[in-house]
């Protein structure tokens, strides 16, 4: 096995991200948010935009799995579409690669097969995550050679909206029918989710809002709190 995806196995993966429109958005935060991952005792790090994983790369030393979200007029996939996001996340320094592997077209009617074989071509020795929704993309995605295969978009797809939890299912199953690391992703909101997904075989575990988007976590709790002083 690679030494880098060694270094990941049986870990935790905390994704620091934040939008545009959010207020931990920028470069010098997100850095700051992986040193505390770091410290909390995280492995990796997912990382979207060059910006933010050359910050990351510069504020700690974990292998960071980096991706870079466009939105295009003609695809509905976001996540690192075309082969010049790709390549703006490798010159960022970016140890492993991710993408969007669904079943969806893709910008400028470019198919999955022959994405991944540009990858290939242009950066050999890159590492390739493919982010799937069904365990016919996950399956399709092995069967490309992709090192490491995550259900994070498992919800998120047209055909898969009605998942609203973590998808179990999927995990259990790509884990049973594939022998390549398979990554827990997408709705990993607990701790004891979390173990639970490594002891069904998940290989490591992203989580992202439950750690990072102190906005979505406070509006749990003020949700919970809510619903007691209506009771009161």
């Amino acid at each position: 096995m690679n030494p880098l995806l060694q270094n990941l196995e049986g870990g935790l993966i905390v994704s620091c991200q934040a939008l545009e429109d959010e207020p931990l958005y920028g470069s010098a935060i997100m850095g700051k948010m992986a040193i505390a991952a770091r410290e909390g005792g995280a492995v990796g790090i997912r990382a979207n935009t060059p910006a933010d994983i050359k910050a990351i790369k510069q504020a700690i030393d974990l292998p960071v799995i980096g991706l870079y979200k466009k939105n295009y007029q003609d695809s509905e996939i976001y996540i690192t579409p075309t082969i010049k996001e790709v390549a703006e996340v490798v010159e960022a320094g970016a140890d492993i690669v991710a993408f969007d592997a669904t079943d969806r077209v893709r910008p400028g009617g470019q198919l999955l097969d022959d994405f991944v074989e540009e990858i290939r071509i242009r950066f050999p020795s890159v590492l390739l995550m493919a982010d799937i929704s069904t365990t016919e993309e996950g399956l399709h995605a092995v069967g490309l050679g992709c090192d490491l295969i995550s259900t994070t978009l498992a919800g998120y797809t047209p055909y898969t909206e009605h998942i609203t939890t973590f998808d179990k299912t999927l995990l259990t199953v790509l884990v049973e029918k594939t022998g390549c690391p398979i990554i827990a992703e997408g709705r990993v909101n607990t701790p004891e989710l979390a173990a639970e997904c490594i002891r069904e075989g998940a290989f490591a575990v992203v989580v992202g809002s439950a750690i990072t988007r102190p906005q979505e976590i406070t509006k749990q709790f003020a949700k919970e709190i809510g619903k007691t002083s209506v009771n009161n």
